[in-house]
């Protein structure tokens, strides 16, 4: 048996962090995604596609937004079972209770609404442990686990769940981890064949049949491996389970650091950027380090400039950039200054090469103006 495991659409995600013009790309692409995992289920022959966990964003979305997922899960020739979890949980204002969920839902399309065995093709069942608040207080998958008996001859049985594992849960005392060592003995005792998870967006085996699907679209800087969906196949009689990951996402973030301190590093950088693939559906997050000169900033600025153009983002990340810009002997030596002008130039040097507060600023003006007196030559 072949099913696709995935999760973590987040479908109708604002995206604050790109520009107003990348934004409505980064939405699109993840309704496309959608697409994908139809396609690829169908061309692998999968006989299902379970979605663990945050297929919206949050339970307060545009009726358009729901339309528009439907058009895409229209487009499966399987069957779509849809687990609710943290972004999107079976609370009173559930979006899987809305009028638009209700009138525009296919037919083949499910919503997991508790922990009974469903049974979603012959041969193949699925346990499901939905989220009912956004903060239960409880290991919703060992509730769901707990009264399973043995699994009936000859069918599959998948169990799909969303939250923290809790030997990846940095907070190991927290009441709602999903208790890894007590899946692990469900599975040893053949109560289930494989454990599929949500909510981490990083594809990752947690350990043997226990594996979170990961987003198929990148949402954060911080993701190690999303973009896939995992492509599941189950020997019901021997237990054999094998896991592919195949890649589905578009977009990419990336965080490009650099030591900078001539001429020829801003360069070298600038040829880094310029070989990055897809810039329109790529964020970059870039952390410099180092001393320029005010030539060297002002090449600098204008290598960033021409890159936000084409980047769906590119900014600094201030926490991790140390970047001073200390100007030099040669930077304003062509502009024949004297006087008064040359007075206050020099007070600009001093003060940016100061460890005042008003260092930054004077750099940002020595700056301008040498790109103000470059522009008259």
């Amino acid at each position: 048996m072949r099913f696709v495991a995935t999760a973590d659409w987040q479908l109708g995600m604002t995206a604050h962090y790109l520009d107003d013009d990348a934004r409505p790309r980064f939405q699109q692409a993840r309704l496309d995604a959608v697409r994908r995992i139809g396609e690829l289920a169908e061309a692998r022959g999968a006989a299902f596609v379970v979605v663990c966990g945050d297929v919206f964003e949050s339970n307060q979305l545009d009726r358009s937004i729901v339309a528009r997922t439907f058009e895409a899960l229209r487009s499966f020739t399987v069957p779509v079972v849809l687990l609710p979890g943290n972004h999107d949980p079976l609370d009173a204002a559930s979006i899987y209770d809305s009028r638009a969920f209700q009138d525009l839902a296919p037919d083949h399309v499910h919503v997991l609404r508790d922990s009974a065995p469903y049974a979603v093709v012959d041969g193949a069942e699925i346990v499901g442990a939905p989220w009912f608040s956004k903060h239960p207080t409880r290991d919703l998958v060992a509730d769901a686990c707990a009264s399973l008996g043995p699994m009936p001859e000859g069918v599959v049985r998948v169990v799909a769940g969303h939250g923290a594992a809790s030997t990846l849960n940095p907070d190991r005392d927290a009441v709602a981890a999903i208790d890894v060592p007590a899946l692990r003995k469900a599975l040893d005792n053949h109560l289930a064949h494989v454990v599929v998870l949500g909510d981490r967006h990083s594809t990752t085996e947690v350990e043997d049949r226990i594996w979170y699907a990961g987003a198929p679209e990148v949402t954060h800087r911080r993701e190690t491996d999303p973009g896939n969906v995992l492509v599941v196949d189950v020997d019901p009689g021997s237990g054999g389970v094998t896991v592919e990951r195949e890649r589905v996402g578009r977009w990419r973030f990336e965080v490009v650091s650099a030591e900078l301190g001539s001429r020829e590093d801003v360069d070298a950088f600038a040829q880094r950027l310029r070989a990055l693939p897809d810039k329109e559906r790529t964020a970059v997050w870039l952390t410099l380090r180092g001393t320029l000169s005010t030539a060297e900033a002002t090449r600098l600025e204008e290598v960033l400039e021409e890159a936000r153009a084409l980047f769906a983002r590119l900014d600094a990340w201030e926490r991790h950039t140390d970047l001073a810009v200390l100007p030099d002997g040669h930077d304003f030596a062509d502009l024949g200054l004297s006087g008064f002008a040359q007075a206050a130039l020099d007070e600009l040097v001093d003060l940016a090469t100061s460890e005042t507060e008003s260092a930054r600023t004077a750099q940002d003006a020595l700056g301008l103006l040498y790109r103000l007196a470059g522009a008259g030559r």
